[in-house]
Protein backbone atom coordinates (compact mmCIF):
# COMPACT_ATOMS: atom_id res chain seq x y z
CA UNK A 1 0.00 0.00 0.00
CA UNK A 2 1.82 3.50 -1.07
CA UNK A 3 0.75 6.64 1.03
CA UNK A 4 -1.45 7.68 -1.22
CA UNK A 5 -3.54 4.67 -0.74
CA UNK A 6 -2.96 4.86 2.95
CA UNK A 7 -4.28 8.10 3.41
CA UNK A 8 -7.11 7.51 1.30
CA UNK A 9 -8.06 4.52 3.69
CA UNK A 10 -7.87 6.76 7.06
CA UNK A 11 -9.78 9.56 5.38
CA UNK A 12 -12.62 7.38 4.02
CA UNK A 13 -13.04 5.65 7.12
CA UNK A 14 -13.30 8.99 9.15
CA UNK A 15 -16.92 7.89 9.55
CA UNK A 16 -16.70 4.65 9.99
CA UNK A 17 -18.90 4.61 13.22
CA UNK A 18 -21.57 6.61 11.27
CA UNK A 19 -24.56 4.13 10.41
CA UNK A 20 -25.90 4.75 6.87
CA UNK A 21 -29.46 6.43 7.24
CA UNK A 22 -31.69 4.52 5.22
CA UNK A 23 -29.86 0.53 6.44
CA UNK A 24 -28.16 1.31 9.39
CA UNK A 25 -24.45 -0.44 8.16
CA UNK A 26 -21.61 1.40 8.52
CA UNK A 27 -20.17 4.08 5.96
CA UNK A 28 -16.52 3.70 4.96
CA UNK A 29 -16.59 4.32 1.34
CA UNK A 30 -16.27 7.84 -0.92
CA UNK A 31 -18.14 9.05 -2.93
CA UNK A 32 -16.87 12.60 -3.79
CA UNK A 33 -14.93 14.60 -1.42
CA UNK A 34 -15.81 18.63 -2.19
CA UNK A 35 -13.98 20.01 0.59
CA UNK A 36 -14.87 22.20 3.23
CA UNK A 37 -18.05 24.49 2.12
CA UNK A 38 -20.52 26.68 3.82
CA UNK A 39 -24.19 25.62 3.84
CA UNK A 40 -25.42 26.56 0.23
CA UNK A 41 -28.26 28.77 0.85
CA UNK A 42 -26.56 30.74 3.84
CA UNK A 43 -26.39 34.11 2.06
CA UNK A 44 -24.60 36.86 3.89
CA UNK A 45 -25.58 40.63 4.36
CA UNK A 46 -22.86 43.29 3.40
CA UNK A 47 -22.48 43.60 7.29
CA UNK A 48 -21.68 39.82 7.85
CA UNK A 49 -19.18 39.46 4.91
CA UNK A 50 -16.04 40.42 7.33
CA UNK A 51 -17.36 38.07 10.54
CA UNK A 52 -16.19 34.73 10.39
CA UNK A 53 -18.43 32.34 8.57
CA UNK A 54 -19.00 28.85 9.12
CA UNK A 55 -17.86 25.88 6.81
CA UNK A 56 -18.62 21.95 7.01
CA UNK A 57 -17.34 19.08 5.29
CA UNK A 58 -18.84 18.42 1.77
CA UNK A 59 -17.97 15.00 2.04
CA UNK A 60 -20.05 12.08 0.05
CA UNK A 61 -20.27 8.49 1.21
CA UNK A 62 -21.76 5.46 -0.60
CA UNK A 63 -23.44 3.12 1.47
CA UNK A 64 -21.60 -0.18 0.30
CA UNK A 65 -25.10 -2.63 1.77
CA UNK A 66 -27.79 -0.41 0.21
CA UNK A 67 -25.84 1.41 -1.87
CA UNK A 68 -27.21 4.87 -1.00
CA UNK A 69 -25.14 7.86 -1.42
CA UNK A 70 -25.42 10.78 1.73
CA UNK A 71 -23.76 13.16 3.32
CA UNK A 72 -23.02 12.97 7.30
CA UNK A 73 -25.85 15.97 9.06
CA UNK A 74 -23.47 18.18 10.08
CA UNK A 75 -26.77 20.81 10.75
CA UNK A 76 -30.14 20.55 12.13
CA UNK A 77 -32.90 21.22 9.44
CA UNK A 78 -34.46 23.46 11.49
CA UNK A 79 -31.18 25.47 11.19
CA UNK A 80 -31.27 25.30 7.22
CA UNK A 81 -34.95 25.60 6.56
CA UNK A 82 -36.73 27.78 9.44
CA UNK A 83 -35.57 30.68 6.63
CA UNK A 84 -34.93 29.51 3.57
CA UNK A 85 -33.94 31.38 0.37
CA UNK A 86 -35.37 29.52 -2.02
CA UNK A 87 -38.72 30.28 -3.81
CA UNK A 88 -39.69 27.93 -6.59
CA UNK A 89 -42.60 30.14 -8.14
CA UNK A 90 -39.45 32.29 -9.66
CA UNK A 91 -38.31 29.67 -11.76
CA UNK A 92 -40.95 30.07 -15.24
CA UNK A 93 -40.02 26.67 -16.05
CA UNK A 94 -40.71 24.78 -12.68
CA UNK A 95 -44.02 26.00 -12.25
CA UNK A 96 -44.58 25.13 -16.08
CA UNK A 97 -43.41 21.53 -14.66
CA UNK A 98 -45.95 21.98 -11.70
CA UNK A 99 -48.60 22.90 -13.69
CA UNK A 100 -48.11 19.58 -16.04
CA UNK A 101 -47.75 17.38 -13.75
CA UNK A 102 -51.11 18.29 -11.56
CA UNK A 103 -53.36 18.34 -14.76
CA UNK A 104 -51.65 14.54 -15.40
CA UNK A 105 -52.50 13.54 -11.84
CA UNK A 106 -55.95 14.82 -12.11
CA UNK A 107 -56.49 12.93 -15.20
CA UNK A 108 -54.68 10.00 -13.82
CA UNK A 109 -55.84 9.24 -9.98
CA UNK A 110 -59.50 11.09 -11.19
CA UNK A 111 -59.15 13.86 -8.64
CA UNK A 112 -61.86 15.92 -7.61
CA UNK A 113 -63.46 18.67 -5.15
CA UNK A 114 -63.97 15.29 -2.39
CA UNK A 115 -60.09 14.42 -3.06
CA UNK A 116 -57.60 15.86 -0.70
CA UNK A 117 -54.44 16.51 -2.26
CA UNK A 118 -50.83 17.50 0.29
CA UNK A 119 -47.52 18.25 -1.05
CA UNK A 120 -44.70 18.25 1.66
CA UNK A 121 -42.22 20.59 1.36
CA UNK A 122 -44.99 22.63 -0.59
CA UNK A 123 -42.49 25.72 -0.57
CA UNK A 124 -44.70 29.18 -1.82
CA UNK A 125 -47.45 26.97 -3.18
CA UNK A 126 -45.98 27.17 -6.96
CA UNK A 127 -47.53 23.37 -7.32
CA UNK A 128 -50.92 23.25 -4.83
CA UNK A 129 -52.00 26.84 -6.78
CA UNK A 130 -52.90 24.78 -9.88
CA UNK A 131 -55.25 22.03 -7.77
CA UNK A 132 -56.89 25.50 -6.24
CA UNK A 133 -57.83 26.57 -9.47
CA UNK A 134 -59.57 23.17 -10.70
CA UNK A 135 -61.27 23.10 -6.49
CA UNK A 136 -59.66 20.23 -5.65
CA UNK A 137 -58.91 20.56 -1.34
CA UNK A 138 -55.44 20.76 -0.82
CA UNK A 139 -52.72 21.25 2.22
CA UNK A 140 -49.43 22.13 2.21
CA UNK A 141 -46.96 21.58 4.89
CA UNK A 142 -43.65 23.77 4.81
CA UNK A 143 -41.00 24.12 7.30
CA UNK A 144 -39.61 27.80 5.96
CA UNK A 145 -41.59 30.20 8.14
CA UNK A 146 -40.58 33.08 5.31
CA UNK A 147 -41.63 30.81 2.35
CA UNK A 148 -44.90 29.29 4.08
CA UNK A 149 -46.48 32.63 4.64
CA UNK A 150 -46.11 33.38 0.40
CA UNK A 151 -48.30 30.44 0.03
CA UNK A 152 -50.74 31.72 2.68
CA UNK A 153 -50.97 34.78 1.42
CA UNK A 154 -52.00 33.21 -1.65
CA UNK A 155 -54.89 31.67 0.08
CA UNK A 156 -52.99 28.41 0.09
CA UNK A 157 -53.57 26.71 3.10
CA UNK A 158 -50.41 25.70 4.52
CA UNK A 159 -49.03 23.90 8.33
CA UNK A 160 -45.47 25.23 9.18
CA UNK A 161 -43.86 22.39 10.39
CA UNK A 162 -41.22 19.33 9.41
CA UNK A 163 -42.95 16.73 8.04
CA UNK A 164 -42.18 13.09 10.33
CA UNK A 165 -44.36 10.22 11.56
CA UNK A 166 -45.71 12.46 14.03
CA UNK A 167 -47.21 14.54 12.45
CA UNK A 168 -48.49 11.96 9.99
CA UNK A 169 -50.10 9.92 12.74
CA UNK A 170 -51.85 13.24 13.94
CA UNK A 171 -53.08 14.37 10.78
CA UNK A 172 -54.38 10.49 10.38
CA UNK A 173 -56.05 10.69 13.43
CA UNK A 174 -57.58 14.32 12.90
CA UNK A 175 -59.20 13.05 9.22
CA UNK A 176 -56.69 14.34 6.87
CA UNK A 177 -55.57 11.48 4.99
CA UNK A 178 -54.36 12.29 1.56
CA UNK A 179 -55.53 10.49 -1.57
CA UNK A 180 -52.16 11.67 -3.39
CA UNK A 181 -48.90 13.22 -1.41
CA UNK A 182 -46.58 14.95 -3.58
CA UNK A 183 -42.58 15.25 -2.65
CA UNK A 184 -40.86 17.28 -5.24
CA UNK A 185 -37.39 17.71 -4.57
CA UNK A 186 -37.76 17.11 -1.00
CA UNK A 187 -36.58 13.33 -0.15
CA UNK A 188 -33.13 14.33 -0.33
CA UNK A 189 -33.50 17.26 2.04
CA UNK A 190 -34.24 14.68 5.11
CA UNK A 191 -32.22 13.35 7.37
CA UNK A 192 -33.69 10.86 8.98
CA UNK A 193 -35.41 8.86 5.71
CA UNK A 194 -36.77 6.50 7.87
CA UNK A 195 -39.42 8.76 9.80
CA UNK A 196 -40.29 10.18 6.74
CA UNK A 197 -41.56 7.91 4.79
CA UNK A 198 -43.15 6.01 8.16
CA UNK A 199 -44.89 9.43 8.13
CA UNK A 200 -45.79 9.19 4.94
CA UNK A 201 -47.27 5.94 5.04
CA UNK A 202 -49.74 7.11 8.10
CA UNK A 203 -50.80 9.78 6.04
CA UNK A 204 -51.62 7.84 2.72
CA UNK A 205 -55.37 6.63 2.12
CA UNK A 206 -55.61 3.17 1.69
CA UNK A 207 -55.67 3.37 -2.14
CA UNK A 208 -53.95 6.56 -1.85
CA UNK A 209 -50.56 7.18 -3.86
CA UNK A 210 -47.37 8.74 -3.23
CA UNK A 211 -45.49 10.61 -5.55
CA UNK A 212 -41.96 11.50 -4.96
CA UNK A 213 -39.36 13.55 -7.49
CA UNK A 214 -35.89 13.84 -6.79
CA UNK A 215 -32.44 13.64 -9.22
CA UNK A 216 -31.23 10.89 -10.09
CA UNK A 217 -28.11 9.38 -9.13
CA UNK A 218 -27.54 7.71 -12.54
CA UNK A 219 -27.94 11.32 -14.44
CA UNK A 220 -25.54 12.51 -11.36
CA UNK A 221 -22.87 9.99 -11.98
CA UNK A 222 -23.63 10.40 -15.87
CA UNK A 223 -23.22 14.07 -16.45
CA UNK A 224 -20.69 14.89 -13.48
CA UNK A 225 -23.30 16.67 -11.94
CA UNK A 226 -21.05 17.04 -8.81
CA UNK A 227 -22.43 20.84 -7.70
CA UNK A 228 -25.53 18.84 -6.78
CA UNK A 229 -24.17 18.14 -3.83
CA UNK A 230 -24.55 20.14 -1.08
CA UNK A 231 -25.08 20.13 2.74
CA UNK A 232 -28.65 20.91 2.30
CA UNK A 233 -29.21 17.64 0.37
CA UNK A 234 -27.97 14.70 2.60
CA UNK A 235 -29.00 11.85 0.05
CA UNK A 236 -29.22 10.88 -3.26
CA UNK A 237 -30.92 8.28 -4.60
CA UNK A 238 -31.07 5.51 -7.52
CA UNK A 239 -34.43 3.65 -7.98
CA UNK A 240 -32.50 0.61 -6.40
CA UNK A 241 -32.44 2.45 -3.69
CA UNK A 242 -36.07 3.50 -3.27
CA UNK A 243 -37.05 0.20 -3.38
CA UNK A 244 -35.54 -0.66 -0.56
CA UNK A 245 -36.65 2.19 1.31
CA UNK A 246 -40.04 1.65 0.34
CA UNK A 247 -40.04 -1.98 0.78
CA UNK A 248 -39.05 -1.21 4.98
CA UNK A 249 -42.34 1.04 5.32
CA UNK A 250 -44.72 -1.45 3.86
CA UNK A 251 -44.99 0.45 0.40
CA UNK A 252 -44.30 -0.40 -3.01
CA UNK A 253 -43.04 1.24 -6.08
CA UNK A 254 -45.78 1.06 -8.80
CA UNK A 255 -44.22 2.95 -11.92
CA UNK A 256 -41.49 5.40 -12.13
CA UNK A 257 -41.06 8.13 -15.07
CA UNK A 258 -37.98 10.10 -15.76
CA UNK A 259 -37.99 13.66 -15.99
CA UNK A 260 -35.94 16.50 -17.13
CA UNK A 261 -35.76 18.88 -14.18
CA UNK A 262 -32.48 19.47 -12.15
CA UNK A 263 -30.81 17.81 -15.02
CA UNK A 264 -32.13 14.39 -14.99
CA UNK A 265 -34.61 13.28 -12.58
CA UNK A 266 -37.10 10.35 -11.67
CA UNK A 267 -40.93 10.99 -10.92
CA UNK A 268 -41.69 7.40 -8.66
CA UNK A 269 -44.99 6.39 -7.38
CA UNK A 270 -45.65 4.53 -4.44
CA UNK A 271 -48.54 2.70 -2.99
CA UNK A 272 -49.54 0.58 0.28
CA UNK A 273 -48.10 -2.79 -0.49
CA UNK A 274 -51.55 -4.38 -0.06
CA UNK A 275 -53.07 -1.62 -2.11
CA UNK A 276 -54.71 -2.96 -5.49
CA UNK A 277 -52.87 -2.80 -9.03
CA UNK A 278 -50.49 -3.83 -11.09
CA UNK A 279 -46.50 -2.33 -11.45
CA UNK A 280 -45.50 -1.08 -14.09
CA UNK A 281 -43.07 -2.63 -16.82
CA UNK A 282 -41.13 0.65 -16.58
CA UNK A 283 -39.84 -0.17 -12.69
CA UNK A 284 -38.17 -3.92 -14.05
CA UNK A 285 -36.86 -1.76 -17.16
CA UNK A 286 -35.19 0.92 -14.75
CA UNK A 287 -33.92 -1.21 -12.36
CA UNK A 288 -32.11 -3.38 -15.02
CA UNK A 289 -30.77 -0.10 -16.67
CA UNK A 290 -29.50 0.88 -13.74
CA UNK A 291 -27.50 -2.78 -12.71
CA UNK A 292 -26.35 -2.13 -16.33
CA UNK A 293 -25.08 1.05 -15.69
CA UNK A 294 -23.22 -0.28 -12.93
CA UNK A 295 -25.22 1.39 -10.31
CA UNK A 296 -24.97 -1.90 -8.07
CA UNK A 297 -21.32 -1.71 -8.17
CA UNK A 298 -19.28 -0.24 -5.07
CA UNK A 299 -16.64 0.55 -7.53
CA UNK A 300 -18.71 2.36 -10.52
CA UNK A 301 -19.38 4.94 -7.36
CA UNK A 302 -15.68 5.61 -6.05
CA UNK A 303 -14.59 6.79 -10.12
CA UNK A 304 -17.03 9.31 -10.11
CA UNK A 305 -14.60 12.16 -7.81
CA UNK A 306 -12.13 12.05 -10.55
CA UNK A 307 -14.40 12.91 -12.85
CA UNK A 308 -15.33 15.67 -10.79
CA UNK A 309 -11.96 16.88 -10.46
CA UNK A 310 -11.26 16.85 -14.00
CA UNK A 311 -14.13 19.42 -14.52
CA UNK A 312 -12.62 21.82 -11.73
CA UNK A 313 -9.53 21.80 -13.91
CA UNK A 314 -11.19 22.26 -17.33
CA UNK A 315 -13.17 25.01 -16.06
CA UNK A 316 -10.64 27.39 -13.91
CA UNK A 317 -8.26 26.80 -16.96
CA UNK A 318 -10.92 28.27 -19.29
CA UNK A 319 -11.77 31.45 -16.69
CA UNK A 320 -8.19 31.89 -16.25
CA UNK A 321 -7.73 32.37 -19.75
CA UNK A 322 -10.39 34.60 -20.41
CA UNK A 323 -9.44 36.96 -17.71
CA UNK A 324 -5.68 36.84 -18.95
CA UNK A 325 -7.45 38.07 -22.49
CA UNK A 326 -9.18 41.18 -20.20
CA UNK A 327 -12.58 39.48 -20.71
CA UNK A 328 -15.44 40.83 -17.72
CA UNK A 329 -17.40 37.70 -16.75
CA UNK A 330 -20.44 37.53 -14.28
CA UNK A 331 -22.54 34.79 -12.88
CA UNK A 332 -26.50 34.07 -13.70
CA UNK A 333 -28.36 32.69 -10.86
CA UNK A 334 -27.11 32.64 -6.98
CA UNK A 335 -28.99 28.46 -7.20
CA UNK A 336 -27.49 26.00 -3.79
CA UNK A 337 -25.73 24.22 -6.78
CA UNK A 338 -23.79 27.48 -7.69
CA UNK A 339 -22.46 27.48 -4.50
CA UNK A 340 -21.12 24.26 -4.36
CA UNK A 341 -19.52 24.71 -7.91
CA UNK A 342 -17.91 28.17 -6.20
CA UNK A 343 -16.32 27.19 -3.15
CA UNK A 344 -15.08 23.56 -4.42
CA UNK A 345 -13.08 25.84 -7.65
CA UNK A 346 -12.46 28.77 -5.25
CA UNK A 347 -14.15 31.08 -7.90
CA UNK A 348 -14.52 34.24 -6.04
CA UNK A 349 -14.65 37.84 -7.58
CA UNK A 350 -11.14 37.32 -8.88
CA UNK A 351 -13.33 35.86 -11.65
CA UNK A 352 -16.69 36.90 -11.36
CA UNK A 353 -17.72 40.69 -11.04
CA UNK A 354 -20.94 39.57 -9.75
CA UNK A 355 -24.00 37.09 -10.10
CA UNK A 356 -27.79 38.00 -10.81
CA UNK A 357 -30.77 36.35 -9.97
CA UNK A 358 -34.51 37.12 -9.97
CA UNK A 359 -35.04 36.42 -6.03
CA UNK A 360 -35.55 39.64 -4.54
CA UNK A 361 -34.42 37.80 -1.37
CA UNK A 362 -31.08 37.49 -2.82
CA UNK A 363 -30.06 40.60 -4.08
CA UNK A 364 -27.56 43.20 -1.90
CA UNK A 365 -26.55 40.39 -0.37
CA UNK A 366 -22.97 37.80 -0.84
CA UNK A 367 -22.70 34.24 -2.17
CA UNK A 368 -21.62 32.03 0.75
CA UNK A 369 -17.96 31.27 1.04
CA UNK A 370 -17.29 33.55 -1.93
CA UNK A 371 -18.74 36.58 -1.16
CA UNK A 372 -19.85 37.24 -5.32
CA UNK A 373 -22.33 39.75 -4.74
CA UNK A 374 -25.82 39.14 -5.96
CA UNK A 375 -27.55 41.57 -8.46
CA UNK A 376 -31.17 42.07 -10.09
CA UNK A 377 -30.73 40.67 -13.42
CA UNK A 378 -30.89 43.81 -15.05
CA UNK A 379 -26.96 44.51 -14.23
CA UNK A 380 -26.16 42.63 -17.27
CA UNK A 381 -27.56 44.99 -19.62
CA UNK A 382 -25.90 47.89 -17.96
CA UNK A 383 -22.82 46.31 -17.55
CA UNK A 384 -22.85 44.08 -20.41
CA UNK A 385 -20.41 41.64 -19.70
CA UNK A 386 -18.38 39.47 -22.33
CA UNK A 387 -19.07 36.32 -20.32
CA UNK A 388 -21.93 35.39 -18.05
CA UNK A 389 -21.13 31.82 -16.17
CA UNK A 390 -24.87 30.21 -16.00
CA UNK A 391 -25.03 28.93 -12.26
CA UNK A 392 -27.98 26.81 -12.79
CA UNK A 393 -27.67 24.69 -15.79
CA UNK A 394 -30.62 22.55 -15.66
CA UNK A 395 -32.16 26.41 -17.04
CA UNK A 396 -29.49 26.94 -19.18
CA UNK A 397 -32.08 26.92 -22.39
CA UNK A 398 -34.94 29.21 -20.24
CA UNK A 399 -31.96 31.51 -19.47
CA UNK A 400 -30.55 31.84 -22.91
CA UNK A 401 -33.83 32.23 -24.23
CA UNK A 402 -34.64 35.22 -21.86
CA UNK A 403 -30.92 36.81 -21.93
CA UNK A 404 -30.50 36.44 -26.03
CA UNK A 405 -30.21 39.71 -26.40
CA UNK A 406 -26.01 39.85 -24.71
CA UNK A 407 -25.13 38.70 -28.33
CA UNK A 408 -26.15 41.92 -29.34
CA UNK A 409 -23.18 43.16 -27.68
CA UNK A 410 -21.17 40.15 -28.10
CA UNK A 411 -21.96 38.26 -25.08
CA UNK A 412 -21.55 34.63 -24.79
CA UNK A 413 -22.50 31.98 -22.27
CA UNK A 414 -20.40 29.88 -20.38
CA UNK A 415 -22.16 26.14 -19.00
CA UNK A 416 -19.84 24.34 -16.38
CA UNK A 417 -21.44 21.22 -16.52
CA UNK A 418 -21.04 18.28 -17.35
CA UNK A 419 -17.83 20.15 -18.73
CA UNK A 420 -17.14 23.43 -19.41
CA UNK A 421 -18.10 24.93 -22.77
CA UNK A 422 -19.28 28.22 -24.68
CA UNK A 423 -22.18 29.33 -25.85
CA UNK A 424 -23.37 31.90 -28.46
CA UNK A 425 -26.72 33.43 -28.12
CA UNK A 426 -26.92 34.26 -31.68
CA UNK A 427 -26.78 30.98 -32.84
CA UNK A 428 -27.54 28.70 -30.06
CA UNK A 429 -24.46 26.27 -30.61
CA UNK A 430 -21.21 25.84 -28.72
CA UNK A 431 -18.65 28.09 -29.52
CA UNK A 432 -15.07 27.28 -29.60
CA UNK A 433 -13.55 27.32 -26.56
Amino acid sequence: MNHLQAHQTHHTGILNHTPCRLCGAGLNRTFVDLGMSPLCESFLSADQINSAETTYPLHAYVCESCLLVQLQAYVSPESIFEEYAYFSSYSTSWVDHAARYCDAMIDRFNLNGESLVVEVASNDGYLLQHFVERNIPVLGIEPAINVAQAAIAKNIPTMIEFFGRDLGLRMAGAGQQADLIVGNNVLAQVPDLNDFVAGLKHLLKPEGIITLEFPHIATLIEHNQFDTIYHEHFSYFSLHTVQIMARRHGLRVTDVEEIPTHGGSLRVYLSHDVARGSVSVAVARLLERERLAGLHDIENYARFAKKAQETKRALLSLLIRLKEDGKSICGYGAPGKGNTLLNYCAIGTDFLDFTVDRNPYKHGRYTPGMHIPILPVDAIDREKPDYILILPWNLKEEIIAQMRHVGDWGGKFIVPIPSACIIDPLYQKEATL
